[in-house]
């Protein structure tokens, strides 16, 4: 029974390398990475064998237990290379307990049926482990078990070490470092250098000046899932999104913005547009600052509004927890959080608070500011309606007479969808562009998108976008003037925009 024990730890590390094989994208082979990477691979396998093992007490079922995971890894990593052209990254883990918190976000993209698999699976495997393994107490003792899992353990944390050591760096692309690192290592080394102490990047952000009465209120919406979706499918009306079009005329500055995200993944580009930093002078932050850079403090576009004299709110119709905002925004400059707690009895589209709902909360403010305080306001508004999964929800009739000048082929009902969707953010831009036009104060208005939709059925049939989005920036000092200057078409980054903005705010 005890020789169990080394062939317990030696199968997980093949199970580990084996299942590698139903990786998508799949890594290079074993027999081409350095020598690193497989004492790192071992040395995990090993660690997480023998704690299990000292656990259960039942080898077997501890190399059960070690695969099982592994294979929900790949799982979920197939998964979410389908719908976001990103690999299984080891930020992601932190995303297993959000599933479990927020369901309907996560695990429509694996697909109930193979979750429920999943669940049913594990609830056997821990009945056949109990019930069909006789503990190795019973036959070698506690002192015997303590004494070989322990070796077992060291040996372990010596492979991860020496590993450690002379495994190759990330270089912090998911695609290239799975590759060439494999599964395990390079999940140990996103893990190891997210856990050292961030270097904070000298902030891009210019000094504004300190608010005078004629200072703008300035509202800015991050517009879930929003891109011009007529650029890639010009089956969609042309007059689909008349408020959009009319504020790019009134424009200071408009374009495709370049954002480092696709599909999710929302506070990367959150971080970029209000830190000004570009996605690479992040490092392995880059895929989730809020989980620790942005909680080191760094100057963002609230701070400096807020050190300028500004009022600061950030607006989002989710709950606070998710991605620890009610922790990271007030170290990032708001003064305020307004999350889903005060949008209790709002209209709802879809699953989600509407975004008419969300302009009239920002419509709320600032009259409570116009009334209260000759301060001026800055809010940021994260919206949500336009959130997937897309293909839980249904087309309604009249929906393609209403929203295309050409139908889009069979099961693109995502697109129809994803365009309702579009049609109510377009009223919401509208309806900001009103308030801040009917109020006394100067205004600035500026939407961007985060990233494109989730929507792999339209991409395979259609064609799959250039992963830019959309944005503009409307001042009401421009809007409707003789002696504005025509609108500035431009591409831009994300972390350029609050540069801009903040330029503008000091001319």
């Amino acid at each position: 029974m005890a020789d169990s024990l080394l062939l317990g730890a030696l199968g997980c590390a093949a199970l580990a390398y084996a299942l590698e094989f139903l990786l998508q994208p799949r890594p290079a082979g074993a027999w081409r990475r350095p020598g690193g990477c497989h004492l790192v691979h071992w040395g995990l396998c090993w660690l997480a064998f023998a704690g299990l093992a000292l656990l259960l007490q039942r080898p077997y079922f501890a190399l059960a237990v070690v695969g099982a995971f592994l294979f929900l890894v790949v799982m979920v990593n197939n998964a979410k290379f389908h719908s976001l052209r990103e690999p299984f990254i080891c930020q992601d883990f932190e995303y297993f307990t959000d599933a479990l918190k927020h369901p309907r976000l996560y695990i429509p993209f694996l697909g109930w049926g193979r979750a429920l698999a999943a669940a049913l699976a594990a609830v056997a495997a821990i009945w056949a482990g109990f019930a069909l393994e006789t503990p190795l107490t019973a036959d070698i003792g506690w002192p015997a078990l303590l004494r070989q899992g322990g070796m077992l353990a060291l040996a372990g944390v010596s492979l991860l070490a020496l590993g450690t050591r002379i495994c190759p760096p990330a270089e912090h692309v998911p695609l290239a470092d799975l590759s060439r690192l494999g599964l395990l290592a390079s999940l140990w080394r996103y893990h190891l250098d997210e856990a050292a102490s961030p270097q904070i990047p000298d902030t891009p952000l210019p000094t504004l000046p300190p608010v005078t009465a004629d200072s703008p209120d300035l509202v800015v919406v991050q517009s879930e899932s929003f891109f011009d979706a007529r650029r890639s499918y010009p089956g969609l009306r042309r007059d689909l999104l008349p408020e959009f079009d009319r504020l790019r005329r009134e424009s200071a500055a408009w374009g495709q913005l370049e954002v480092p995200a696709w599909g999710a993944n929302t506070v990367r580009s959150e971080f970029s547009v209000l830190s000004g930093l570009a996605a690479e002078r992040l490092g392995v932050h880059r895929f989730n600052p809020y989980r620790r850079l942005a909680k080191c403090g760094v100057a963002t576009l609230a701070s400096c509004l807020r050190d300028a004299g500004y009022r600061t709110v950030c607006v989002h119709p989710y709950p606070a927890t998710f991605y620890e905002r009610h922790r990271v925004y007030p170290l990032l400059g708001f003064d305020r959080f307004i999350d889903i707690s005060a949008f209790g009895n709002a209209e709802r589209y879809g699953p989600y608070v509407s975004d008419g709902a969300v302009a009239a909360m920002v419509g709320d403010l600032l009259a409570e500011q116009r009334a209260t305080s000759a301060q001026p306001l800055f809010v940021f508004v994260i919206t949500m309606e336009n959130h997937g999964p897309l293909h839980l929800e249904k087309v309604a009739p009249g929906d393609s007479e209403r929203l295309y000048e050409q139908v889009p082929p069979a099961g693109c009902d995502d697109l129809t969808i994803y365009a309702r969707h579009l049609v109510n953010a377009d009223r919401m831009f509208g309806r900001l562009r009103e308030m801040l036009l009917e109020s006394p104060r100067p205004g600035t208005l500026c939407v961007y998108g985060d990233h494109v939709p989730i929507m792999p059925g339209v991409y395979s049939t259609m064609g799959i976008p250039d992963g830019t989005t959309d944005y503009f920036v409307w001042s009401k000092r421009l809007a409707g003037s003789q002696e504005a200057p025509p609108p500035r078409s431009a591409a831009m980054s994300a972390n350029e925009l609050a540069p801009m903005l903040l330029g503008l705010l000091s001319s």
